[in-house]
C-alpha cells in the first residue's frame, strides 16, 4: 500500500527466489486491488513504478527513511538480520517489526537504535482489512508513535495504539487462540473442513480457522506452533511441515488446506 500511495519502497529477499516469490504475490496483491478498491491501471502500474527488489541488504537501506522487517516468525532469524541492519543502516533510518506475535523489546539493542524502533503490524489483505497496529517497546521514542499514526494514514491505514507492550497486539491476541483452537481439534482427527463448516455455519462467518490458516500461510503457523512446546502444538507443527515440504503453504501457493483460487469453502455447497 505504500507504494500505491505514492510512496518509494525497496523490496529485500534473502535469495532470488524469496524475491521471486514476492514479485509473484504483488500481482496478486494488485489483481485483488482492482477487483476490490476499483484501482485503475494507472494506479497499478504507477505502484509497479515506486518498487524496487533486490538481494543486496546494503543497496536495499540506502538512504532508507523506514525498514519495515517482516521476517519469519523465528527469533535467530530476526536477530540476525537486526545485526546486520545496524551495521549498514543510515543512523537516520527508522525500522519497526512486523511481527506477529514476539515482543519489540526482544529486538531493540539488536537494531543499534532503540529509541527509533517499534512493531507494526497490518492484517492479511490490508488493501480492504486496513488496520496498522502501533506498539512500542520501553526505549521507544516517545514521538515515534504519532509519526507511525501520520505515515498509516498516508498510505490509507487506520493506525491503532497499543499502549502496552504484548504479544499479538489486538488481532493476534484474538485471532491466535482461535486458529490455535482449530489445529488443536484437527491434531485430534477432526477434518479441517469439518472444523470450519461447524464454524460458518454457527456463526455466519464467511470463513473458518483453516480458511484464516491459508491466508495467513502455513508457514507462520508452523513456526507459532514450533515455538509453543506442548505435545499438541509439536504435533500441529509436524503435521504442517508435512504440507509445507510438499509446497502446500496456502494461498500463495494455489493449495494449503482448500485448493485456490476457488476453494470449497466458497461454494454454495460446502455449507449442507
Amino acid at each position: 500500500m505504500s507504494a500505491f500511495h505514492g510512496k518509494n519502497v525497496t523490496i529485500w529477499g534473502r535469495k532470488e527466489s524469496s524475491l521471486d516469490s514476492a514479485k509473484e504475490r504483488v500481482s496478486r496483491w494488485a489483481q485483488a486491488v482492482k477487483e476490490d478498491l476499483g484501482a485503475t491501471e494507472k494506479q497499478l502500474n504507477d505502484a509497479q513504478d515506486h518498487l524496487t527488489y533486490t538481494t543486496d541488504l546494503s543497496q536495499a537501506l540506502k538512504d532508507a527513511d523506514l525498514v519495515i522487517e517482516a521476517l519469519p516468525e523465528n527469533v535467530e532469524i530476526k536477530k540476525d538480520f537486526y545485526e546486520k541492519f545496524a551495521k549498514l543502516a543510515d543512523p537516520k533510518t527508522i525500522v519497526a517489526t512486523n511481527t506477529s506475535t514476539l515482543l519489540p523489546s526482544q529486538f531493540a539493542d539488536y537494531t543499534g537504535r532503540p529509541d527509533k524502533f517499534l512493531a507494526y503490524h497490518f492484517a492479511n489483505e490490508i488493501w480492504k482489512n486496513n488496520t496498522a497496529e502501533i506498539m512500542s517497546q520501553s526505549k521507544t521514542s516517545k514521538e515515534l508513535p504519532k509519526m507511525f499514526e501520520k505515515y498509516s494514514r498516508e498510505i490509507g491505514m487506520v493506525p491503532l495504539l497499543v499502549n502496552k507492550e504484548q504479544p499479538g497486539y489486538i488481532l493476534n491476541s484474538l485471532l491466535v487462540p482461535f486458529l490455535t483452537a482449530g489445529v488443536q481439534l484437527w491434531v485430534k482427527g477432526i477434518s479441517p473442513q469439518t472444523i470450519d463448516k461447524t464454524w460458518m455455519i454457527a456463526t455466519g462467518s464467511p470463513m473458518g480457522p483453516f480458511a484464516f490458516i491459508d491466508m495467513i500461510g502455513l508457514r507462520t503457523v508452523y513456526e507459532i506452533n514450533k515455538m509453543t512446546k506442548d505435545s499438541t502444538s509439536q504435533k500441529a507443527a509436524e503435521l504442517l511441515k508435512k504440507m509445507i515440504d510438499k509446497g502446500e503453504i496456502g494461498v500463495e501457493s494455489g493449495k494449503g488446506f482448500y485448493t485456490y483460487p476457488h476453494p470449497d469453502f466458497k461454494k454454495a455447497e460446502f455449507l449442507k
